[in-house]
């Protein structure tokens, strides 16, 4: 199974990785930091290669499902002043290609996650997912979401619809074929793949501006809703302009949001309910999100229309 491939190679990688390393990965024509390899620092430039010729296969695995998943050229960096080390770093850095020329490119302080395609950023989603999924009880999930994925894709030819499409997919099989809190367990341990946060700050309010980043949507609004006697409870009402996983017929997709707000927290209460289109422009949408110890885990993978 590809989950199964994804998973092994993603643990060579992190058992390849240090966190002090002077040396990282990027895409050799778009600076882009490449899936999975995104937030890994290497200690030397052989282990570095080990690590680019890695996430080339772990891409070329993914590619098998997906042929839209783009083309890196993955090379090797260097960054004078590595993490939690003393000094300031250079805006420059020696990259390395197969063919051993080096050129510079800037280091990887100067990078931040807006540096991630929309389309890099919903594989990397993909990717953990049917990682997780093979190691769980419900390995079908995995051939019924390429299944619907694959009848999908059959009418669409742009990268960034193909890889919507592909949480689509997924979403619908995830509704179709577990509980709530079997997605709500998936979810947490796919977003546990995913590279570590550094920021601190509400979790909400992170995630959103992460997937804004990678251009998800346009722009969000958050309105705190007031909950007078439930004090272990808060809630929100969340506005998406220019959200393209929404549908006036079958309602919104909120899997990127569930995966990236459990990022930065793991407690699995979350519950988005109640959503429906702004004005009955079908590309914006409002719901309403809640977080509690005491919560059941619910909408994390879809919500219908209110």
């Amino acid at each position: 199974m590809i989950g199964t491939t994804l998973g092994d190679i993603r643990q060579h990688l992190e058992a390849l990785a240090a966190e002090t390393g002077r040396y990282y990965l990027v895409c050799g024509r778009s600076g882009e930091h490449p899936s999975p390899a995104i937030g890994l620092r290497f200690e030397n430039r052989p282990t570095a290669r080990a690590a680019a010729r890695a996430t080339e296969q772990y891409r070329a695995a993914l590619r098998r499902y997906d042929p839209q998943l783009p083309r890196y050229d993955v090379i090797v960096c260097e960054d004078p002043s590595p993490p939690n080390e003393p000094g300031t770093a250079s805006t420059d850095s020696p990259r390395e290609s197969a063919d051993g020329r080096e050129t510079l490119l800037p280091s990887a302080t100067d990078r931040s996650a807006s540096d991630e395609s929309l389309v890099d950023f919903c594989h990397a989603i993909a990717g953990a997912m049917f990682e997780t999924v093979a190691e769980s009880p419900h390995q079908s999930v995995e051939r019924a979401i390429m299944d619907t994925y694959l009848e999908i894709a059959e009418t669409i030819e742009t990268p960034d619809e193909l890889c919507l499409r592909l949480l689509e997919s997924m979403a619908i099989e995830l509704e179709r074929r577990l509980d709530s809190q079997a997605q709500a367990s998936i979810l947490m341990a796919a977003a546990e793949r995913l590279s570590s946060p550094s920021a601190d700050g509400e979790p909400l309010e992170l995630a959103l501006s992460r997937l804004q980043s990678v251009a998800l949507f346009d722009e969000y609004t958050l309105e705190r809703n007031a909950l007078e006697q439930q004090v272990r409870t808060r809630s929100w009402t969340v506005t998406l302009s220019a959200y393209p996983l929404g549908r006036a017929e079958t309602g919104v997709v909120t899997l990127p949001l569930a995966i990236e707000l459990f990022r930065y927290c793991s407690e699995p209460g979350v519950s988005i309910s109640q959503a429906e289109p702004v004005d009955g422009a079908s590309s914006t949408w409002e719901f309403v999100l809640t977080t509690s110890a005491d919560e059941r885990p619910s909408g994390l993978v879809s919500v219908p229309p209110k």
